[in-house]
This record gives structure tokens, C-alpha cells and sequence, in this order.
């Protein structure tokens, strides 16, 4: 079915964003400041990756809610902190209404955690593994339409493969895209948005 909304938008401040963009504040600050911007954090990356394998079946938005919940349920995304996790904290997260409480998404930010420390033990990072994909720069896509931005490309599959490889958990080609999208890999908003340069 096709994409209904329109590809650009103008808002109360006379500035025109990407169509799929909500008029909550915290969302708009999301799309103004974070989504898109390249994103060289270990940490940070960490961070998002696990966050955007939240988001699978959900809207981005419910998760962008939470984010401040999951930093404190998950050491602030503390890799080695978060490595450490056990069944007891799996049981305690599962009653913590400050996140999405799915058994599944709670152990896969635990797997997460400890394969971003096997990938320091064989001497390369997260950064390195996924900054690759694009071949260490971000990739600018003209997009006109909503309708020209894909939910998965050929690059995500080869993300999706090296980080399952690896031992991530949820993090399947459209997964994969909505990161490289979000951490600033490719650039995919919408031509005549504010952020689009």
C-alpha cells in the first residue's frame, strides 16, 4: 500500500521537514538533531542499534518515549556493565514499565552487549563494523518522495549478515536500514527538508 503522507511538511515554525515526522516536540528534536547526523559513538551506536531492534513491530516514536527509560534499566548502554546482565536482571527488566517489556528484546540488548565486547576482543569495534558498510562515509541519497525511501537495500542485507555473524539479536535488514538511517550512514531526508544538506 502506498504512503498516503505527504513527503514534506511544514510546521508551526515556518520550516518544512520530512513527511513522516509526528508534531510532538520530542520527535521533531529527534529529526532536527539526531536522525541522519553521523554517529561515531561506540557507546552511542551501541545505544541505537538496541533501540532501533526495540522498535520491531512498533512505531519509532513509542521507543523515542522510552529512550530515557532504557538508559537507566541498561547502565546508560554500558556495554561491559550491560554484558554482565543476568537471569535475575532479565526478571526485573521484564516488570519495568519505563521499557518495552518483551522477554526477547531485553535478552537481545544482553547479547548485544557481549558481542560488542567479542568484537573488541578480536580487535576491531562496532564502529568499525558497521562504518564499513558504507565504506567509512555517509552515503547521500536524493530522496524526492517517501515513496523513493526503501525499507531495506543491499546494504543493510550485508549489515544485517556480518552483525548476526557476530552474534547481534534483532537485527534483520529493515532493522538494519532504519539504523544506518538513524546513525547517519545514509542520508535519506526528503529533498526541500530542513535537514536534507
Amino acid at each position: 500500500m502506498a504512503d498516503a503522507r505527504p513527503s514534506l511538511r511544514s510546521f508551526a515554525d515556518g520550516k518544512k521537514r520530512c513527511g513522516w515526522l509526528g508534531d510532538d516536540p520530542l520527535y521533531i528534536a529527534y529529526h532536527d538533531k539526531e536522525w541522519g547526523v553521523p554517529l561515531q559513538d561506540e557507546r552511542a551506536l551501541f545505544e541505537l542499534l538496541c533501540l532501533e531492534g526495540q522498535q520491531a513491530g512498533l512505531s519509532w516514536f513509542i521507543v523515542l518515549r522510552k529512550r530515557e527509560g532504557y538508559r537507566k534499566a541498561f547502565a546508560d548502554f554500558d556495554p561491559a556493565k550491560v554484558a554482565k546482565f543476568g537471569a535475575r536482571d532479565v526478571a526485573r527488566l521484564v516488570k519495568d514499565e519505563g521499557i518495552i517489556r518483551h522477554r526477547g528484546k531485553i535478552e537481545a540488548i544482553i547479547a548485544n552487549a557481549k558481542a560488542v565486547l567479542a568484537l573488541h576482543k578480536q580487535g576491531t569495534s562496532l564502529r568499525e563494523l558497521v562504518w564499513a558498510t558504507v565504506g567509512g562515509k555517509q552515503q547521500r541519497n536524493k530522496i524526492k518522495s517517501l515513496k523513493d525511501i526503501p525499507a531495506q537495500t543491499e546494504q543493510s542485507k550485508a549489515l544485517s549478515k556480518a552483525l548476526s555473524k557476530a552474534g547481534f539479536k534483532f537485527v534483520g535488514p529493515t532493522t538494519c536500514y532504519a539504523f544506518m538511517q538513524a546513525a547517519g550512514l545514509v542520508n535519506d531526508h526528503v529533498k526541500g527538508c530542513i535537514r536534507a544538506r
